[in-house]
């Protein structure tokens, strides 16, 4: 326990954590969501939008996979990379479930295996989905054929091989552990579970083969879906409210110049006016002043700190605006000038 705290912490490792018996969760810092929450907030400036949010959007919206298909994802949320913007503009994706498979098939594994080439040409038509057996068509239907996600695995042994869905897990867990003995085993309870449902030997073979190397690079579905959610919102505020959205992730970055010049370049491709800072205009943040218009913040000024222009800024809110630089020195506290 540390010292004045009521937490307790542990010294052992996420799989000693397990065997002990303790649940585990693992819990992800976003810095999006803080993004999302600002952008929200400026939407519902606008007299038509008080009541506006995010859980309210269909997730159906033609502009947001324009948006996605054109690689336009700049401050997309896990959309940003050059591979990622390349994926989604060979996929041309028009529904959520393709959003979901994107945010699973962007990473080294599934771009290297070739899964991802397949993906795309049976989602356009130029390859056909294989199910291997005719019940596990709606459990792979939605990825044309293609296993994807950890939890298709587990259906597909419940499926074809009778198995419970604790045992399903079991599987899953077996294929990320990669341990030889383990995946023997499992081999053989597949094999039998399926031969007593009718299934054919070299069909279910080739089933747990590709499942076995699944496990390379497989992907939790529930995971993948809670991150499309997200990368859908952001851009929706891209497409629909652009200076609201650039406006709060630019707030959100403003240490990094380098990515406030990258979100600089993405405003002007994209149609915004970013108006320079202002001494009796900027606060602190950057702040959509119309809906093509950003004014820059002053703490993305380099060397500028939070208290000095919050001095400045409430200053400026009590008794007006500076008449020139002699009446801010004589006005602001000069401790922070």
């Amino acid at each position: 326990r540390a010292e004045g705290s009521e937490s307790m912490v542990s010294q052992f490792d996420k799989d000693d954590v397990e065997a002990i018996g303790l649940v585990k969760f693992d819990f992800l810092g976003l810095r999006t969501l803080t993004i999302l929450a600002e952008a929200v907030r400026f939407v519902q400036r606008h007299e038509d939008r008080k009541d506006f949010r995010l859980e309210d959007l269909a997730l159906d919206d033609p502009a947001v996979y324009r948006l996605f298909a054109d690689g336009n994802t700049t401050a997309v949320f896990q959309s940003e990379s050059r591979s990622a913007k390349d994926l989604e503009k060979k996929l041309k994706g028009d529904c959520f479930e393709d959003i979901i498979a994107l945010m699973a098939l962007n990473r080294p594994g599934p771009l290297g295996s070739g899964m991802v080439d397949d993906f795309i040409a049976r989602k356009q038509g130029k390859q056909k989905p294989e199910y291997f057996h005719p019940d596990l068509e709606p459990v792979l239907k939605s990825t044309y054929g293609i296993i994807v996600y950890q939890e298709q695995v587990m259906l597909v042994a419940q499926i074809l091989a009778g198995y419970s869905l604790g045992a399903a897990d079991m599987l899953r867990r077996a294929m990320g552990k990669k341990k030889p003995e383990e995946m023997a085993v499992q081999r053989s309870i597949f094999l039998e579970g399926a031969a007593k449902r009718g299934v054919d030997t070299k069909i279910a073979e080739r089933l747990f083969d590709l499942m076995e190397k699944f496990a390379e690079y497989g992907f939790n579905k529930s995971h993948s879906a809670a991150y499309a959610l997200i990368a859908y919102h952001t851009a929706w505020l891209k497409a629909y409210y652009p200076a609201e959205f650039m406006a709060a992730t630019m707030s959100s970055e403003m240490s990094d110049t380098d990515k406030v010049r990258v979100f600089y370049e993405d405003c002007r491709a994209n149609g915004l006016t970013m108006l320079p800072p202002d001494i009796n205009s900027s606060g602190y943040r950057f702040d959509p002043v119309s809906r093509t218009e950003i004014r820059y913040g002053l703490g993305a000024i380099k060397g500028s700190g939070e208290a000095a222009i919050g001095a400045i800024v409430a200053e400026r809110a009590a008794n007006g605006p500076y008449k020139g630089l002699f009446d801010l020195a004589r006005r602001v506290d000069k401790r922070y000038l």
